[in-house]
């Protein structure tokens, strides 16, 4: 094998093993903004979790990107679980005063609870005046 297969050889296998080991993530969430009819970005949602005597204890926070998504709460990591209840509060005033538009809910939350390792999807549809939410996949 000459230099030039060798080095495409060592390119290709780093490459692979580059994409193989991005990193996994248990929880997600999405808002869509049904008055505007596409997604809300730049909101920050926060993710809590509560502990055995009831505590929240804010683990993450992160800004919806231009779809509308986060996609990084919750690194799945071998030998971790994430089990528990956890809460996800969604910031809405801010994204309906950029709008100049009035809104009745300040914040959102949803209290929900990971059973086991598989991944939880948080969506809520939005509007200035109410939302609504389920377990998406």
């Amino acid at each position: 094998m000459n230099k030039r297969n060798l080095v495409l050889v060592f390119l290709l296998a780093w490459t692979s093993l580059t994409f193989a080991q991005e990193a996994k993530y248990q929880l997600s969430s999405h808002i869509l903004d049904i008055t505007q009819g596409k997604p809300a970005s730049n909101v920050k949602i926060s993710l809590s979790k509560q502990d055995n005597t009831g505590v929240w204890t804010t683990i993450e926070e992160r800004i919806t990107d231009e779809n509308g998504r986060i996609n990084n709460f919750l690194k799945a990591e071998k030998g971790i679980s994430h089990q528990g209840i956890y809460k996800l509060t969604y910031y809405t005033k801010p994204y309906f005063s950029a709008l100049d538009q009035e809104s009745f809910y300040p914040f959102i939350e949803v209290v929900f609870e990971l059973k086991d390792n598989s991944h939880y999807h948080v969506p809520i549809t939005l509007s200035p005046f109410g939302y609504s939410t389920y377990r998406g996949n």
